[in-house]
């Protein structure tokens, strides 16, 4: 797929690239460039529970909210995230 530059030095990704990635608005990429060829790749941000052995694990720093509103709050963003 070729793309072009327009006078700003703007790049317009196609919508349905978009649409893969699940990319909005105001998300943030990661430019990469190695000689001619340019990586752009999606930030996501880490999730702060990881299931290890069947076990959800925190990741994040220490917080005084109790586990089972923090895998509630993460499960609504994931939810959200899910329903664009």
């Amino acid at each position: 797929m070729n793309l072009a530059l327009d006078k700003a030095g703007r790049v317009v990704l196609p919508k349905a690239v978009r649409d893969a990635l699940r990319l909005e608005a105001g998300d943030t990429l990661r430019l990469e460039s190695d000689g001619d060829r340019i990586v752009l790749q999606p930030v996501r941000r880490r999730a702060p529970l990881r299931k290890e052995h069947g076990i959800w694990v925190y990741q994040g720093e220490a917080s005084q909210t109790p586990i089972g509103e923090m895998v509630d709050r993460i499960r609504m963003d994931r939810l959200k995230e899910l329903a664009r």
